[in-house]
């Protein structure tokens, strides 16, 4: 009974201070409210119901009349880059850059914010300089991270090397996007028919990224070129055990080595091992076509016709059509090919590959995606939509 008292006694004491704590507050919002211009809370509003080109008017007008306001000429700067109008956010970053009075952090949000101007200008060159020279400060990594994009649409590969040592921690190694630097300098040197160099690079990709099948699939590459058919088989089947996914790239490779060598059923049988391991791999069409050419079109389709018992597919159905088609009587192929044009019109996401970041679309794979710029993103089997 006395504990329940108490509780009466202070619980019209607690509700009394939480209103005078709501009602101290208050004033001090509404003081703090009531200093600002009003026109600021007209081009906030703009900017809540998207009217950007009314927002820029308003406070274009307000930075006139208040010059002092510094973070008033950041957002208008923000704005004009938004909009496109980059000449207008440079000269709206240079104008606060050169005011002598600017605190130290100041100074540097505006060299960070006239960066990323000459960056959206294209100007690479300029921005490089002035992220160089935010380091040592709180936009040191934000500025590595845009540097290190400028040296990747540049090629700069060993700039972007080093800036990625820079940048990786423990949230992000960048260990796939270095050993991707490497393989693409090292495609650089075999363009130049640097050979030499670009194995060392190319061991330089394997070392910061032991998994790096693009690595292994040009060092099969080198080998081939330089007439060592067992060493790219070598370098090729070492794929399985990095990621088995990136197989049927390397197949075709493989069975050109193999008959290079006069061990084209050894390469027939090692193909038809790795597709009973793995059925989901991108592999029957590469199968059927080697059957059909070491052998017949009848043993191709017969092939098929079991494969598709267990794993069916349009697009493996569309192969047993083109093999019907070229077994049957003339007078019956067009009608097999209409039913196959029909499946292929309709099977066309399968044959495209996906990127996993930004499910941008391709007949062709890239290891560096052209709309999100993500590296290895792409999915190495065409129509899969999930990593």
């Amino acid at each position: 009974m006395d504990f329940e008292a108490w509780w009466l006694v202070l619980l019209p004491l607690f509700f009394g201070l939480g209103w005078l704590a709501a009602r101290v507050d208050i004033r001090h919002i509404l003081a703090d409210s009531k200093l600002l211009p009003r026109q600021y809370f007209e081009g906030v509003n703009h900017l809540l119901n998207d009217r950007t080109d009314k927002a820029v008017e308003v406070f274009v007008d307000l930075a006139r009349n208040h010059n002092e306001t510094v973070e008033l000429q950041f957002a208008l700067g923000h704005l004009f880059r938004k909009k496109g109008e980059i000449e207008r956010a440079i000269r709206m970053h240079q104008k606060l850059l050169a005011r002598p009075e600017l605190k130290p952090y100041d100074k540097q949000s505006s060299q960070f914010e006239l960066a990323l101007d000459f960056m959206k200008a294209g100007l690479f060159d300029r921005a490089e300089e002035l992220f160089g020279q935010l380091d040592d400060t709180e936009f040191a990594r934000s500025a590595r991270r845009h540097l290190l994009d400028i040296y990747q649409q540049e090629k700069e590969w060993k700039k972007a090397i080093e800036i990625a040592q820079q940048l990786r921690d423990t949230s992000h190694t960048y260990q796939h996007e270095i050993a991707e630097f490497y393989c693409e300098l090292a495609t650089q040197a075999i363009t130049r028919s640097q050979q030499a160099e670009a194995r060392q690079y190319l061991q330089q990709a394997l070392a910061e990224h032991r998994k790096c099948v693009r690595a292994n699939l040009l060092i099969g590459d080198l080998s081939m070129q330089e007439g060592e058919a067992q060493a790219a088989i070598d370098a090729w089947l070492k794929i399985e055990s990095q990621d088995q996914r990136f197989l049927p790239f390397a197949v075709p490779k493989l069975l050109e080595a193999y008959d290079k060598l006069d061990r084209t059923d050894e390469g027939t049988a090692l193909v038809k091992g790795f597709l009973a391991s793995y059925p989901e791999l991108d592999l029957l069409d590469l199968m059927y076509e080697r059957i059909a050419k070491t052998s017949s079109i009848e043993q191709a389709a017969d092939f098929l016709r079991e494969q598709l018992r267990q794993y069916p597919s349009m697009l493996g159905y569309a192969r047993l059509l083109e093999a019907h088609a070229a077994m049957a009587p003339i007078e019956r192929k067009s009608d097999i090919e209409a039913l196959r044009k029909v499946i292929l019109d309709n099977s066309r996401n399968q044959a495209m590959y996906h990127c996993g970041a930004c499910g941008f679309r391709s007949r062709q794979y890239f290891w560096h995606c052209p709309a999100c710029n993500e590296w290895e993103s792409f999915l190495p089997a065409r129509g899969q939509t999930k990593a």
